[in-house]
């Protein structure tokens, strides 16, 4: 499921989508905003689909060379360890899996196989499948074990795929580090002759309902929200600062003012790690440094107004 950094993510990228078109069709790019989310969702069921149709097509080479008019004593007898992977099996018979793939139509193996062609030649020449081949134990534990090992140094960082999904869906390059950590999550989850069901996007109504009203709260009240930065940035002026890092700084003053919920320990904390991947080396430490004046503000004038677990 979607956490709430990468719900930050999302929303500071419609943040700066809307601000650079200069729109006010709040509603346009709300919608947007969370087809991109839904859209995140289908590029985690491909790649679970991805590791199945890999099996399919090991399966037919072996159909094919068993059938050659001068088949060797390997291909006559050969070793079915790969194809006969206990994680495959669950995510090839998953009824959920399949039913999302055919009801959004995402065929794409089917389509375009020699990816799926390149990834199952890769894991071929790997080690750790040389090491998995040989082996005579059989297990559960072992099978999940060399299909995490497959997918983080086969799947997860190859450049011709990540090339793939990005012409498909432009928001995907963004998605794939999250979908990566997301699909080792749920393989290390999994557990011998329990049938695997796809789980919800969102964690719960509150995290769906996070999206649109963080994003609102920001482009609504950003131009007041510039204010208070001005004041904490005498040696900057306001169009020296980096837009994105104007963004996650509006984003934070928000989360103290609008969200009483959320501690603001957690909201200083995600937005210095969100800076560290999406802007400059130096910014986490500047949007450090305002936010932490801010919050030292907001604190003496008692504009805080934290609540329950936002006391934190």
């Amino acid at each position: 499921m979607i956490n709430r950094r990468h719900i930050r993510i999302k929303v500071m990228q419609s943040v700066y989508a809307l601000l650079q078109s200069k729109s006010d069709n709040l509603k346009n790019e709300e919608y947007f905003l969370y087809t991109s989310i839904e859209k995140m969702y289908d590029l985690y069921v491909l790649m679970l689909r991805l590791l199945v149709e890999v099996k399919n097509m090991e399966k037919k080479h072996i159909e094919i060379s068993r059938k050659k008019y001068l088949a060797t004593s390997q291909d006559l007898n050969p070793n079915f360890k790969f194809i006969n992977n206990e994680i495959f099996k669950l995510l090839d018979e998953s009824v959920s899996l399949n039913n999302y793939l055919d009801d959004n139509k995402l065929n794409y193996w089917s389509l375009d196989n020699e990816y799926v062609h390149e990834i199952l030649k890769l894991i071929k020449e790997s080690n750790s499948y040389a090491s998995y081949m040989k082996s005579d134990k059989h297990s559960f534990d072992e099978d999940r074990n060399f299909v995490v090992a497959m997918f983080k140094d086969v799947v997860a960082p190859n450049e011709k795929l990540a090339e793939y999904f990005e012409d498909k869906t432009i928001s995907w390059v963004d998605d794939i580090p999250f979908v990566n950590t997301w699909i080792v999550k749920t393989l290390n989850q999994l557990k011998p002759k329990q049938a695997f069901q796809l789980g919800n996007l969102y964690k719960d109504d509150d995290d769906k309902k996070f999206v649109v009203d963080l994003f609102r709260k920001v482009v609504l009240n950003h131009k007041e929200f510039e204010k208070e930065i001005e004041n904490k940035t005498p040696n900057w002026d306001t169009d020296r600062i980096a837009e994105i890092d104007m963004i996650l700084i509006k984003m934070a003053i928000s989360e103290f003012l609008k969200f009483p919920s959320i501690p603001t320990s957690v909201t200083i904390n995600e937005y210095i790690e969100i800076a560290k991947d999406y802007s400059s080396e130096k910014s986490s430490f500047f949007i450090n440094g305002v936010i932490d004046k801010i919050l030292k503000d907001f604190t003496a004038s008692k504009r805080l107004n934290k609540i329950g677990r936002g006391l934190m």
